[in-house]
C-alpha cells in the first residue's frame, strides 16, 4: 500500500462554501496532504434521503444504500470542481497509478459485515473504515465548524476509530483537533485544508 497515506473526508455541508471547497480539492490535487484518498459527504444528496425517509417511512437499510449513493454523487461533483482528481471504487488501483481518487462507495450497496446499514454510520465513519482498509497513516474529517465538539462526529465514529490504528484528525476552518492516534498535538497548517490561507497554487474559486 502506498505508505504515508492520508485518507481525506470532506464534509457535505462545505459545499455551501463554494471558495473553500474548491480551494482545498485544488490543494489536495496540489499535494498538500501527499498521497492521499478523499471521502465525499453527502452533502444535500444525503440530507434529500433523509427528508424522503421522514416522508415516506422505508427502512434503514435502503436509507444507508441511498445515502451511498449521495456520496457517489458528490464524488463526481468533486471531481468535476478539480479535474485533476478521480472518481474511483478501488482507491488502491487509482494510487498505484499515482492519481489522487475520490472514493465512490457503490461497492458497499450489496452490504459489508463491518458496516451496520444505520444513520449511526454515515460518511464520517466511513472514511475511518476505508483508512483503516487501506491501513493508511491517518485519517483526517474536514468540516464547516471548529472542532471538538461531539455533534461534529457520527454515534459509529468510536467503534470504527477503535479498530484504526493511525492518527484521526479533525480540522475545521480555524483550527484541528487530534482526536486519536499518535500522543501529540498539531497546530492546523495555513492553506485552503485548514481555511486561512491560499493555497500552493492559485485555484479557481
Amino acid at each position: 500500500m502506498v505508505r504515508d497515506l492520508t485518507v481525506v473526508k470532506i464534509g457535505g455541508s462545505l459545499v455551501a462554501e463554494s471558495g473553500r471547497l474548491r480551494g482545498l480539492l485544488c490543494a489536495l490535487a496540489d499535494g498538500a496532504e501527499g498521497p492521499c484518498v478523499v471521502v465525499p459527504g453527502g452533502g444535500g444528496l444525503a440530507d434529500a434521503v433523509r427528508a424522503a425517509q421522514g416522508a415516506l417511512a422505508f427502512d434503514d437499510s435502503l436509507a444507508h444504500r441511498l445515502a451511498l449513493s449521495a456520496m457517489a454523487g458528490m464524488a463526481r461533483i468533486f471531481a468535476a470542481l478539480e479535474p485533476r482528481l478521480s472518481v474511483a471504487t478501488d482507491p488502491a488501483v487509482a494510487l498505484a497509478a499515482g492519481g489522487i481518487p475520490v472514493w465512490d462507495p457503490s461497492p458497499l450497496l450489496d452490504g459489508h459485515p463491518d458496516i451496520p446499514e444505520t444513520w449511526d454510520v454515515t460518511s464520517d465513519s466511513l472514511a475511518l473504515w476505508l483508512a483503516a482498509d487501506l491501513r493508511a497513516a491517518r485519517c483526517l474529517i474536514v468540516k464547516s465548524a471548529d472542532p471538538p465538539r461531539d455533534d461534529l462526529l457520527d454515534a459509529a465514529f468510536p467503534l470504527f476509530a477503535a479498530r484504526f490504528d493511525g492518527d484521526i484528525l479533525v480540522r475545521g476552518p480555524g483550527k484541528e483537533w487530534l482526536r486519536a492516534g499518535a500522543a501529540r498535538t498539531r497546530r492546523a497548517p495555513p492553506g485552503p485544508a485548514g481555511g486561512t490561507a491560499p493555497g500552493p497554487r492559485e485555484c479557481a474559486a
